[in-house]
């Protein structure tokens, strides 16, 4: 009879691609609205290229007369022989002397030229096989050091793939290679949407729902080398709309658990309002109770999640639903009328304002209806209850 909340409380946005609702990461203003993310799905993932590769690099320190300059390897890594100095030009002078740890670049004192120092890094771990070669161009100015461009190329290239995960709404980043070497791999991401943190797997949060292009991935080796490229990311959720005060939203409940509910969730003028299970996984029976303008009297607006709707219970005193009552309970446009407004009895009962009429059940899933009397096995009698107190 009624639709599963996860499902039907979800307001998914499904933008097609192409449509103008597929925007860049970075496009959106910032937003007043609170969202809850059920799903991410990534796809036309672009491969990372030679421009969006960058080796790990390791910078040198020169020494206070700029007469050596000094390259450490970086914890856990080590250079992996050879390491040469060569294409002097001019009086260029400077040595290398080359270790595991340590290259040590010491010039003559005197001359002036260029020279290429080329060296390889890699992990002290056996089982990380990939390097990365690094370039130096040096210049030597009356034995004066300094560097004038540095680069730096992995050994490995790295092809990336996604896994869009059904299940949990995440998607998680792998990366396969192609190149020399092996080893492992960390996945980020840049460029995401609001709402969004990097992470592997790309977990949902609370970005708008919609189609995002230009999202960035980045995968880093464990020397540090970078391998970047672009995914089209869609972001699937709902709204959060926060509930009324506490007190103001739940459900007029009879002692056999049943409440006043939205047949088949059918948010429209003259929807049934059927006897039902409360509770708060169902939508349906989600309701905020507003004081009426005759005093005592409550008007009750259905209120899916807590949104109002602008439709509220009323008896309007003839068959507005088609079914045959006469004073069967409809939805209808919420106004100040006394169709609209109920007055709990000191028994425990509902009467219509303008019928005078008891509101009384005729099973479960049935419609209610206005009676003279109240039902005699006790199912007139109608408790507010809070949303908190209602049933999962």
């Amino acid at each position: 009879m009624h639709f599963n909340l996860r499902r039907a409380a979800a307001f998914l946005l499904l933008p097609l691609l192409g449509s103008a609702l597929a925007v860049g990461a970075t496009a959106l203003p910032a937003s007043a609205q609170t969202w809850q993310d059920t799903a991410l799905v990534a796809f036309n993932v672009v491969q990372p290229v030679p421009s969006t590769t960058h080796g790990a690099m390791v910078q040198g320190v020169f020494s206070n007369d700029h007469h050596t300059l000094t390259f450490n390897a970086p914890s856990g890594q080590v250079f992996v022989p050879p390491a040469t100095l060569t294409g002097q030009t001019g009086t260029f002078d400077a040595t290398l002397t080359p270790s595991a740890r340590q290259l040590v670049v010491t010039t003559g004192g005197s001359g002036t030229g260029t020279a290429t120092l080329t060296f390889t890094i890699g992990s002290a771990n056996p089982a990380i096989t990939y390097t990365a070669k690094q370039t130096v161009n040096l210049t030597e100015t009356n034995g004066v050091l300094a560097v004038s461009s540095a680069s730096s190329v992995p050994s490995e290239t790295v092809a990336v793939s996604v896994f869009n995960n059904n299940a949990t709404g995440t998607v998680t980043f792998t990366g396969a290679f192609t190149g020399t070497g092996s080893g492992p791999l960390a996945f980020a991401q840049s460029n995401l949407p609001n709402g969004l943190v990097s992470g592997n797997p790309l977990v949902p949060g609370s970005a708008v729902p919609r189609i995002y292009t230009g999202v960035i991935y980045t995968a880093t080796d464990a020397l540090g080398s970078t391998f970047s490229g672009t995914f089209v990311l869609q972001v699937f959720g709902h709204l959060v709309v926060p509930p009324p005060p506490p007190g103001n939203f739940g459900n007029m409940v009879n002692p056999f658990g049943n409440g006043f509910d939205v047949f088949q969730q059918h948010q429209a003028v003259n929807a049934i309002i059927a006897g039902w299970t409360a509770t708060q996984a169902d939508p349906a029976t989600h309701f905020i109770r507003l004081n009426g303008t005759v005093m005592g009297a409550f008007v009750f607006e259905y209120a899916p999640h807590g949104a109002g709707t602008g439709l509220c219970v009323s008896d309007p005193g003839y068959d507005a639903a088609g079914t045959g009552l006469t004073n069967g309970l409809v939805l209808r446009s919420c106004n100040t009328g006394p169709w609209q407004q109920f007055i709990s009895q000191s028994n425990g009962t509902l009467r219509n304002v303008a019928t005078g009429l008891f509101v009384n059940p005729n099973g479960t899933g049935a419609q209610l209806r206005g009676g003279t009397a109240p039902v005699s096995w006790g199912g007139s009698v109608w408790t507010w209850t809070d949303f908190a107190h209602l049933p999962g």
